[in-house]
């Protein structure tokens, strides 16, 4: 009789346990986690970076900056692949590399290239100052959208140019060649003061292309991507630099002559809601979201837009 009221009594308490969530569902609410992992863990190589810098580890510091730039590239794409972009990821993105790609490469180049005078500070502070500025414009009129194109200088490649000049300068085509001879001291602050205009300049910049092999468009997109990839992982220290001023000098030297041609920049214009806050910075003189022509949904009933009113008031100009 005890044997039976046990095992009574333990069915009862399996009957009054909560089912068991399904795995694809335990998999969903952690997907999330994906993407903000690798947020965070571009803050960390941030935070690292800059320790490694103040205490004179500059190639350590140069190598988390590009450890974090390794996880600023994915994280995007996870968040793609997994559904789980949200306002809340384009926010925290851009926070960490105001960190990462902002106040670390101007460090490292203040600690091991500038004088630590007074006024060797103010290109350190103009620089994260307008990576700063450069992500919150971003978010207005770029995050979360489709583009072919960045305005102006996107802040991880002005970032990353800067703090891979160090490894630049271990490499024998600097130290057994001219270019050592150059002074680097006056130098470097016009380069920190340039990549700042250009992160907060109108000009526009290519974004990553999409590789395929349908066209030939896409097969080039291939070979560049792996040309990339080639020369990060088998020549760092060579390549990083040469590659970022390489996309520096691609823009400005596009805009100019596209300039000198009175021909448009780009097919692709930031598109501003009407109730967003515009600054000198950030009026290119785009048209409103409200007043751009509606996108017919592909799941669903279309999406209302403020001014339909509730199709079910009497008088609303909204149709059902």
């Amino acid at each position: 009789m005890r044997d039976a009221a046990l095992t009574m009594d333990l069915d009862d308490d399996d009957e009054d346990r909560p089912a068991p969530m399904p795995r694809r569902r335990r998999l969903r609410r952690a997907a999330p986690a994906l993407p903000n992992g690798l947020t965070l863990g571009n803050l960390l190589f941030g935070i690292f970076s800059i320790i490694a810098a103040a205490n004179h580890e500059f190639s350590n510091a140069v190598l988390f900056i590009v450890l974090g730039g390794v996880c600023d590239a994915f994280d995007g794409a996870v968040a793609r692949a997994t559904r789980t972009g949200g306002r809340f990821g384009e926010e925290l993105d851009s926070l960490v590399d105001a960190v990462s790609f902002g106040l670390a490469p101007a460090l490292i180049v203040y600690f091991s290239v500038l004088p630590h005078d007074g006024w060797a500070r103010f290109p350190v502070f103009i620089f994260a100052a307008c990576a700063v500025i450069r992500l919150a414009r971003f978010n207005v009129t770029q995050a979360g959208e489709s583009k072919r194109f960045f305005i102006g200088l996107p802040s991880p490649a002005a970032g990353g140019t800067l703090a891979t000049y160090y490894w630049f300068t271990q490499t024998p085509l600097y130290q057994q060649t001219r270019i050592v001879d150059l002074p680097w001291q006056e130098i470097m602050p016009l380069l920190m003061l340039l990549l700042a205009a250009m992160m907060i300049s109108n000009v526009p910049y290519p974004a990553w292309p999409k590789p395929g092999v349908r066209s030939a468009r896409q097969i080039g997109a291939l070979l560049l991507l792996v040309g990339i990839f080639v020369g990060t992982v088998g020549f760092p220290r060579y390549f990083l630099f040469l590659f970022g001023i390489s996309y520096l000098v691609y823009g400005l030297a596009r805009a100019l002559v596209l300039g000198i041609f009175d021909l448009p920049l780009s097919d692709v214009s930031p598109r501003r809601r009407a109730d967003d806050y515009v600054d000198p910075l950030e009026a290119y003189g785009s048209p409103p979201l409200d007043d751009a022509p509606r996108r017919r949904r592909r799941f669903g009933r279309p999406r209302r837009r403020p001014d339909d009113g509730d199709p079910r008031a009497p008088g609303s100009s909204a149709q059902p």
